[in-house]
């Protein structure tokens, strides 16, 4: 086996490299991540730095793939280590760059370690992190990881995070009110009056494919979404230029929630269907309605899932707020590696301490789930 790199995933014929993802994950798939290198989203201008792993026999044969960029800064990444940067140059060593195995701006869940057979996940786990030792670099991140993909770096010497995220998870419900059924009285009346506050604003909704939407349609959800940032003070991560292409593609597996208010687009959730799952991604608006960003990101997410069978509902990064809401606390995984041994101990001693918040704190979020107790009594929604 021998490792390569290539600056974009275009580099490579799409056939080719989707061999090594499962093609259930839109976010590894060369579409997506090509797509976001064309349109200047993740390009060295904006500190994403391209150079992914190949894994070849020396025949040339692709045996595994992995989406990795030297990284300028930590933003876009959702697992947040700017501490450890500030650390490290309290330590007179430079943090940036690093070596990030990731989908940019995508905290969701799903391969990283691409495999034509089996063999590759291994070898992947064990040179990825000697890459960034041979280059000099501070430090080796893989984010977002699954179980297997996580428990092979382990084993390749990196150390493991944990975090949380909520999800929603479809017991075959027939509708929302089905849904809501097994709900807490105090927290379907919630529900309840904040789809009514909505309602009552005489806001309507469509669900929509992209390649559904119209140019002026698209460029009407790109100024949404940028407006989300724009209130922080930040520039989008994605261009519309990507949304344009990849959004309206044949084929495409994005889904719009648009919000109307009379013939108006005020608000959209961008979200994306893969396999089983709908991946709840971005979203914006136009001006503040009451309850608007529930009912857009969260309940029409529900609903279609409903409607169409999907199982899981993974509607973003954080949010305890979602609890509430009827998503459920899962578990989130990274490795890291860092040069430094110093920065190494420290970090590997506040991983442990972190990871047991995590566990405890997961434990303690799964017990005030707003489902009613088997023992609960069942009453008749008045209270």
């Amino acid at each position: 086996m021998r490792l390569r790199h290539v600056d974009s995933v275009d580099a490579l014929p799409a056939s080719v490299w989707d061999a090594c993802f499962p093609a259930d994950y839109p976010f590894t798939r060369h579409a997506f991540l090509a797509a976001l290198e064309t349109h200047g989203c993740a390009t060295p201008e904006t500190g994403w730095t391209g150079c992914h792993a190949i894994l070849e026999d020396q025949t040339g044969a692709l045996h595994g793939a992995a989406p990795l960029y030297l990284k300028d800064h930590s933003y876009g990444e959702f697992v947040f280590d700017f501490s450890w940067a500030e650390a490290c140059g309290r330590l007179g060593r430079r943090y940036y760059p690093k070596l990030l195995c990731a989908v940019p701006f995508t905290p969701a869940t799903g391969p990283r370690l691409g495999m034509a057979d089996a063999s590759a996940r291994a070898t992947l786990a064990a040179a990825l992190p000697k890459l960034a030792r041979d280059a000099r670099l501070s430090s080796f991140h893989a984010l977002f990881l699954l179980e297997e993909d996580g428990a092979a770096l382990d084993r390749a010497g990196c150390l493991e995070r944990t975090d949380v995220q909520f999800h929603w998870h479809n017991r075959d419900y027939t509708d929302f009110a089905q849904f809501l059924a097994g709900m807490s009285s105090a927290k379907r009346k919630k529900i309840l009056r904040e789809r009514r506050r909505v309602a009552e604003a005489g806001i309507r909704f469509e669900v929509r494919p992209g390649e559904a939407l119209s140019e002026a349609e698209w460029v009407r959800v790109f100024a949404l979404y940028s407006n989300t940032y724009e209130e922080r003070g930040q520039q989008p991560y994605l261009s519309q230029d990507f949304f344009l292409d990849y959004g309206r593609a044949a084929g495409s597996p994005v889904r719009l929630i648009l919000a109307y208010e009379g013939q108006s687009m005020v608000a959209t959730a961008i979200t994306v269907v893969g396999g089983d799952t709908l991946y709840g991604r971005h979203w914006g608006a136009a001006d503040r309605y009451h309850s608007l960003h529930f009912e857009t990101c969260y309940y029409q997410g529900i609903d279609y899932c409903i409607a169409a069978g999907i199982r899981t509902f993974d509607a973003g990064a954080q949010g305890e707020h979602k609890l509430a809401r009827g998503f459920e606390p899962v578990q989130t995984r990274s490795a890291h590696w860092l040069a430094d041994e110093r920065l190494r101990e420290a970090v590997a001693a506040a991983l442990r301490r972190e990871r047991n918040w995590v566990q405890q704190r997961g434990e303690a979020l799964a017990e005030h789930t707003p489902f009613k107790q088997s023992c609960e009594t069942q009453d008749d929604g008045n209270g």
